[in-house]
């Protein structure tokens, strides 16, 4: 049975709770078998990069999105019912931001794009 905090976790990400989605994925993770560890973790680094997004923190929003893209990418295409292609997509868009209009844009909409589905 899944940890009640994942299903929590990803509502709250979806709802721009970043820092609460954190805590509630981390809990999932701590409680996770070993398989399921870096799948979890890579999901924690998503509402961290977020959140520092939110925060106007461009080098921990740049970090946050590269561990989740290695955590996540073996789990690709699908894990637990999470689209990872199209989210992974998202996250490497969002780490491409060597130009100064992309992250200006982010700074602006920090929110991630609503996921399909």
């Amino acid at each position: 049975m899944a940890h009640p905090g994942f299903e929590k976790g990803l509502a709250l990400i979806r709802a721009g709770e970043y820092f609460a989605a954190h805590e509630e994925l981390e809990d999932a993770w701590r409680a996770a078998p070993a398989e399921e560890r870096d799948f979890l973790q890579g999901l924690v680094h998503v509402a961290v990069a977020w959140y520092q997004a939110g925060r106007g923190k461009r080098i921990g929003t740049e970090r946050q999105l590269a561990k989740a893209i290695r955590r996540l990418q073996p789990y690709a295409p699908s894990h637990r019912g999470v689209e990872l292609d199209a989210l992974l997509m998202q996250l490497r868009e969002r780490a491409d931001s060597s130009g100064a209009l992309l992250w200006s844009w982010w700074l602006r909409h920090p929110q991630p794009p609503e996921r399909p589905g």
